[in-house]
This record gives C-alpha cells, sequence and structure tokens, in this order.
C-alpha cells in the first residue's frame, strides 16, 4: 500500500533503533555478534502499528535473541518493562532462540499519533529501549490482507462459541487455575481464510493446514507442553495439549497460529499469523 515500507525493510529499521544503553557490558562480548550458541543478548523489535475493528491501535512488538540455543529468561521489572502506563503490558519473559515475529501487541487509544510506548530490555549488562509509535509508514496490514493475495490470518478461540481474535494482538482466553507439576489440558480452536500467500516462504501454496506452536510467554518456572505443535484444517478445528508448570506463580501461555505465509516475516507486512493468550495461576 502506498507509503507503508515492506516489513523486512521495518524489521532492519527497528532492529537497528533499538539502541543499546551500555552498563558495563561482560569483557569479551561484541553487542554486534550472532550465532553463539549462548552468552548474547536480546533485543526488542518493533514491528510496526496497525488500526483495530474498535477504533483503537495495536503496537506490534517482536525480538532478537542472538543465541542459537540458549533461551533467555528476564522477569517484568526494570530489565523489561513498557512505558508509560503499567510494566507488564504483555511483553514476553522468555525469549526464545532467534528472530521472533510479532509476538505482542500494546494496545492504544486511536486519535493519537504521536503517542509513544517505550520497550526496555535489560539482559547481561546491555540495556536496550526500543519505541513503538504510530508513524504513517509504519503501518502494517496485520488484519487487512497480504497485498496482492488478499490473505487475511487465521483466527483463533479458546472456546468452541467464544469470541475470535486474528493478528498480534490477537485473543486472550479464560483465566485458569493449576496445582504445580499437575498437567492440565488447553483446548484452541482455529481456523483460516485458505487464500494463497505471496510470500517468499509459501511459495503461492493454499488451503494449508493451520499450524499452532506453544509457548511459555510469562513465568517464574518451567513449562512443558506434551503436544508443543500441531496442524488444524482451513475449515476449522480443534487442537488440545495437555501442560504441566513446574512451580507456583502466575503465567501466560501463548499459542501462534500461522497459514501458508510462514512466520519469518520476511516479504510480506505481518500477515499472516495470530497470537492467542492464556493467563494460568499456579499454586501447589
Amino acid at each position: 500500500m502506498p507509503g507503508r515500507l515492506p516489513l523486512a525493510v521495518l524489521a532492519v529499521i527497528g532492529l537497528g533503533a533499538a539502541l543499546p544503553v551500555l552498563a558495563g557490558a561482560p569483557a569479551g562480548q561484541d553487542p554486534g555478534q550472532f550465532g553463539a550458541t549462548a552468552g548474547l543478548t536480546v533485543t526488542p523489535v518493533f514491528e510496526g502499528w496497525y488500526p483495530n475493528p474498535d477504533g483503537s491501535i495495536s503496537l506490534s512488538f517482536g525480538y532478537f535473541n542472538r543465541n542459537r540455543t540458549e533461551a533467555v529468561e528476564v522477569a517484568v521489572g526494570p530489565d523489561n518493562l513498557i512505558e508509560p502506563g503499567p510494566g507488564n503490558q504483555g511483553q514476553p519473559t522468555r525469549f526464545e532462540p532467534g528472530r521472533h515475529w510479532g509476538v505482542f501487541a500494546v494496545t492504544v487509544p486511536g486519535g493519537s499519533p504521536d503517542r509513544e510506548v517505550t520497550w526496555t530490555l535489560a539482559v547481561r549488562g546491555e540495556r536496550f529501549r526500543i519505541p513503538g509509535h504510530q508513524k504513517p509508514n509504519w503501518r502494517i496490514d496485520a488484519l487487512e490482507g497480504e497485498a496482492g493475495s488478499g490473505n487475511t490470518p487465521p483466527v483463533l478461540r479458546f472456546r468452541e462459541d467464544g469470541p475470535e481474535g486474528a493478528g498480534p494482538r490477537g485473543i486472550t482466553g479464560d483465566s485458569r487455575t493449576a496445582t504445580a507439576g499437575m498437567p492440565f489440558d488447553v483446548t484452541v480452536w482455529a481456523r483460516d481464510d485458505g487464500r494463497p500467500s505471496t510470500s517468499v516462504v509459501s511459495g503461492g501454496r493454499q488451503a494449508v493446514p493451520v499450524s499452532l506452536r506453544w509457548f511459555k510467554h510469562q513465568g517464574p518456572g518451567e513449562v512443558t507442553f506434551a503436544t508443543p505443535s500441531a496442524r488444524v484444517p482451513v475449515t476449522g478445528d480443534s487442537a488440545t495439549t495437555s501442560v504441566t508448570i513446574a512451580e507456583p506463580g502466575e503465567y501466560v501461555l501463548r499459542v501462534r497460529a500461522n497459514d501458508a505465509s510462514g512466520v519469518s516475516g520476511a516479504g510480506h507486512a505481518q500477515c499472516c499469523w495470530t497470537n492467542g493468550f492464556v493467563k494460568v495461576t499456579v499454586g501447589r
């Protein structure tokens, strides 16, 4: 669309905008180093913004964990916060290896183009701050359909007759309670429009099943998914996984649904995948 940048370009700009405020980086660590097994940093990334049907604006964020195999944990607090407003506005506390696109979105009122939301993340002595904003050329097509094909993101819900959500902001299911060390089931329903994607990942395929993948999004302890991934037909179906959480505390689980476009972000304007979130309070 006129005036919008391809997401591949936005991502490069976004990474560059997450400027580190150095605070005694560990000796021998090159802030620009990439691809070591472990010991490197995590950079927050602003992906762009999109309008919601209710008139609000979603600011989409992802991250880049430079480690090849190490997942990094940073609890919500001074080293992992969103400003202004509450420090916890849905950002992850667990960062899986590699580049992850559109992991969560901060929703702000519409009609405030000068409003910025900043995500601060400090890892291993380096502090990164990335602003989210509503500059016109950072608008993305997260809900409106992929240019050239009209492909839209999958739709998720957590009850068979419950509300639906799409895009990085996605949908949050009913809160759950669980007991530490005891498995419990989580079910999600997904469907898609079945349209082919113009992304280089898909090669123009259509009617590709919806792929689901579960992640620990927030929480202090280990989370194990018996079935961490699943596929459902584009016409719609449910998938269930058994979850075991090792320690008491407050958790958020995330399920990502993607269609034929994949999740690399390259070659399309952040379409088409959807996040679903489940809050779980775990007791002893």
